[in-house]
C-alpha cells in the first residue's frame, strides 16, 4: 500500500503538485493496533494535515475513522472492507474498498457455483472474522448451505482436521491471521490423507502475500481468495502496474493499487475544492480515473461512510503448476 502511496506522490508532485504546491506525504505506522492508530490520528491533525489515507486493517481502520471523525478530519480509507467502519454515518470518511458484505457474498456465490454446500470456516475472535462468518452463514443457509464454525481459540491446527472428517465438510475457509495460525492449518490438512478432496479458501487474501507462497510453496497454492483487480487493467493500470513491479522487484499485489487510487482520488478532492475547509461532503462530487476504473462515491445502503460502488472483485487462486502466477477463477 505504501508503494502505492508512493508512486502516486511522486507522480503528481512530477507534474507540479496540487495548485503549484507540492504533496508532502506523512507516514505512520499503526502496527496493527487499534490504539496506535488512534493516537497516529491524533498526532497526524495536530501537525496540520489536511487529509488521512490508507490503512489495511479493518479493526484497526475503524479506530482510526472514528477519531477521524470526531477530529473532523477527512479520511480515504484503502483497503479495509468491515462495512460498520464508523458507528453512525460521517461525512469525514469515505472507501475505496468494497464493503465486505458485498465482496464475501460474491465469495460465497463462488463456492456455491463450485458445488459447495457444506463448509467449514476456521476463526479467530474478531468483530472482522464474526462478520465474515455471518455473512456467509446468512447468504449461503437460504439456499440450503450449511457454515460450520470451528473456534480456533480452542482448537489446535491438527485437531482442525478431524472436525472437518467428523462434519462431512467440502470445504474449510480460513478466516484466522496470517502467517499464523493459517499457514499451520494449510500444513495440517495438505498432509492429511482424509482430506484429499477438501478445497481449503481464504476469502480476505492471505495467499496474497508473497510470504505464503514462500512459507507453503505448492502447498499454499489452489486456495481461492478476493482479489480487488479488474480482468484487464486501464492504460492508467497498466502503467502504474509497470512502475509498482520496478519499485517493489516483484509483482504488486492489489493493495498497491488501492494505494495508488486513493491518492488519485485525494488528489481531485483537492482541486475541486482548495482544501476541507467546509465540511460539505465533497466526496459526492468527486471523479477520478483510478488503475482500475473510474471512481464515484455515493450513499450505500446499511454502509455509514462514503463508498466507491464497487471496485472490480475477482476470485482467484495461486495455480499449482506455478505458484507465483495468478488463476482467475470467477469474477464479479
Amino acid at each position: 500500500m505504501l508503494a502505492g502511496l508512493e508512486l502516486a506522490v511522486c507522480e503528481v508532485n512530477d507534474r507540479g503538485g496540487v495548485a503549484g504546491r507540492p504533496l508532502d506525504l506523512v507516514v505512520r505506522d499503526t502496527a496493527a493496533d487499534p490504539q496506535v492508530a488512534a493516537e497516529a490520528v491524533d498526532e497526524l491533525a495536530d501537525l496540520g494535515v489536511v487529509a488521512l489515507a490508507g490503512e489495511y486493517h479493518s479493526v484497526v481502520a475503524r479506530a482510526a475513522a472514528a477519531r477521524a471523525d470526531a477530529r473532523g478530519l477527512p479520511f480515504l480509507c484503502s483497503s479495509a472492507v468491515l462495512d460498520a467502519l464508523t458507528e453512525q454515518p460521517t461525512d469525514w470518511v469515505a472507501r475505496i474498498a468494497p464493503a465486505q458484505s458485498y465482496g464475501w457474498q460474491i465469495y460465497a456465490d463462488f463456492l456455491f457455483s463450485a458445488g459447495h454446500r457444506r463448509i467449514a470456516v476456521a476463526a479467530d475472535s474478531s468483530i472482522y472474522w464474526a462478520s465474515g462468518a455471518r455473512i456467509l452463514r446468512d447468504y449461503l443457509a437460504p439456499r440450503g448451505g450449511t457454515v460450520i464454525e470451528l473456534d480456533m481459540r480452542s482448537l489446535p491446527p491438527r485437531a482442525v482436521c478431524d472436525e472437518l472428517v467428523g462434519n462431512g465438510a467440502t470445504a474449510l475457509l480460513l478466516l484466522v491471521g496470517h502467517p499464523e495460525p493459517a499457514v499451520s492449518i494449510v500444513k495440517s490438512v495438505r498432509q492429511d490423507q482424509r482430506l484429499v478432496g477438501i478445497m481449503i479458501g481464504a476469502p480476505a487474501g492471505q495467499p496474497e502475500f508473497t510470504e505464503w507462497a514462500t512459507l507453503l510453496g505448492s502447498g499454499g497454492a489452489a486456495i481461492p481468495f478476493l482479489r480487488y483487480l479488474p480482468d484487464r487493467l486501464s492504460p492508467l493500470g497498466t502503467r502504474v502496474a509497470t512502475a509498482l513491479r520496478n519499485q517493489l522487484a516483484e509483482e504488486p499485489s492489489f493493495v498497491a493499487f488501492e494505494g495508488y487510487d486513493t491518492i488519485a482520488v485525494l488528489v481531485e478532492v483537492l482541486r475541486s475544492r482548495a482544501g476541507w475547509a467546509h465540511a460539505a461532503d465533497p466526496w459526492s462530487r468527486v471523479v477520478a480515473e483510478g488503475t482500475r476504473g473510474r471512481i464515484q462515491f455515493s450513499r450505500v445502503p446499511r454502509i455509514s461512510v462514503w463508498q466507491w460502488a464497487w471496485a472490480p472483485i475477482q476470485v482467484v487462486d495461486r495455480d499449482p503448476e506455478e505458484p507465483n502466477r495468478f488463476r482467475t477463477l470467477y469474477t464479479a
